[in-house]
């Protein structure tokens, strides 16, 4: 029997990560978010914030992997995937979960239960919420918000061959500006 589990993509500072953990807290399911990044740099020798920051980078093509870090055919990034790709697995056939990003709604397309849902909300909403919430500078948020979601758009496409935050590739598209997070967690708890 398949696990049923909730699959989180999301744009950078739309609530995400605080709707799939708050989701998890209440149906009393874990959520896996940073403790894929800690199964991922335990298994791969990598430090955590390198699988963070390479985890959302597509790999470079042609002759530049010789240069960036290409080894026997896979690039870091090649090899992060593969490991991803098998915990992501493994947690979702231990029992029903909440996973947050990795491409995990991709990878769980045929071997789960799988609830797929891409959290949105609009720049100035966002903006808002990194500067306040994250601390980061209030000068450009905008830029850092186009420059995360770029680079999990270009991850997504490399890896998926399907497109990030496109609402026919999710079963529920929500938007964490209008709704809120509790709508949100709401949302997702009931569908459960």
């Amino acid at each position: 029997m398949k696990n049923r589990v909730i699959t989180i993509s999301r744009e950078f500072g739309s609530g995400g990560r605080t709707i799939g953990r708050e989701t998890a807290r209440k149906l009393n399911i874990p959520c896996y978010d940073q403790e894929l990044i800690q199964h991922l740099a335990a298994e791969s020798g990598f430090t955590e914030e390198y699988v963070k920051e390479q985890g959302e980078y597509a790999p470079y093509s042609g002759w530049l992997n010789a240069l960036t870090g290409r080894t026997n055919g896979l690039t870091n990034q090649d090899h992060l995937w593969v490991l991803q790709r098998r915990i992501i697995l493994d947690l979702a056939e231990k029992g029903p979960c909440v996973i947050l990003g990795r491409c995990a709604d991709y990878i769980l397309r045929d071997s789960a239960d799988c609830l797929t849902a891409f959290i949105h909300a609009d720049m100035a909403r966002r903006a808002r919420r990194i500067v306040e919430v994250y601390g980061q500078r209030e000068e450009a948020p905008e830029k850092r918000l186009r420059d995360k979601d770029k680079r999990r758009a270009s991850y997504y496409q490399f890896y998926t061959d399907t497109a990030w935050g496109d609402a026919r590739n999710y079963h529920i598209a929500l938007d964490s500006g209008v709704l809120g997070i509790q709508r949100c967690v709401d949302i997702l708890a009931q569908l459960f």
